[in-house]
């Protein structure tokens, strides 16, 4: 089965080109030329890989390979005119796979893709989560969490909390790793940080905070989110 490719590129020149080679290759091409299309392209199509410009006109490119991390481990090739080492290590740090500079030999980027959908998991994450009694619904691709149908507000450290735990849900993610993801390798040791956003996740989040039925903690391990990909 051909592979499909989101190609996020505002250069209209550049854009075609790409759809044109990737076509008579027989792979399916998608383009988005914005960062907003990009992140809801990926969510509607679940493409097998992404070729992403980081100089788009809404927003920065670097907050799309954020916005895809989220929920997916879709391999992301950065194909970019920024040459400077900073701007390749920050978008490697951010989850993209491989880096390609402007102007770029088209048979290598074709390798490179190649070598990345060798290399890709097999089944894609979900973007959609639902616990398993329909009470909370988490949209990993919209940044989104409603419980019983209605929004629920969510500070950005809550969120990347929340958002750690539906990347694995049902399985144990380890407290270090939490603190590592929303604080920073360096408050791995600051154990009360979790402890006082799970209890503000559960008091927005479950029918009985002190109960809890979503929002598990695993004494001197980490949590687990209960729930089902949909």
């Amino acid at each position: 089965m051909a592979a499909t490719v989101l190609v996020v590129e505002d250069d209209p020149a550049i854009a075609r080109a790409l759809t044109i080679n990737l076509t008579v290759r027989d792979y399916h091409p998608h383009v988005a030329t914005t960062g907003a299309q990009a992140l809801k392209l990926a969510a509607e199509i679940a493409p097998d890989l992404v070729l992403l410009d980081l100089g788009l006109p809404d927003i920065d490119g670097l907050d799309v390979i954020n916005g895809i991390r989220g929920w997916s481990e879709v391999p992301i090739i950065v194909v970019s005119a920024r040459h400077e080492a900073e701007s390749k290590i920050e978008a490697l740090d951010r989850g993209a796979d491989d880096y390609v500079t402007k102007p770029f030999s088209l048979g290598e980027l074709l390798a490179r893709l190649r070598a990345n959908l060798r290399r890709a998991v097999s089944e894609p994450a979900s973007a959609r989560l639902e616990t398993r009694d329909g009470v909370l619904t988490i949209d990993l691709a919209a940044h989104r969490v409603s419980r019983r149908g209605e929004d629920v507000h969510l500070t950005p450290k809550e969120w990347k909390f929340l958002e750690l735990l539906a990347r694995h849900p049902n399985q144990l993610v380890k407290q270090a790793d939490v603190l590592a993801h929303v604080w920073g390798p360096q408050y791995v040791t600051e154990t009360g940080y979790t402890r006082v956003y799970v209890s503000q996740l559960r008091a927005k989040l479950e029918d009985d905070p002190h109960n809890p039925a979503y929002l598990l903690t695993e004494l001197g391990m980490g949590y687990r989110l209960v729930a089902d990909e949909t």
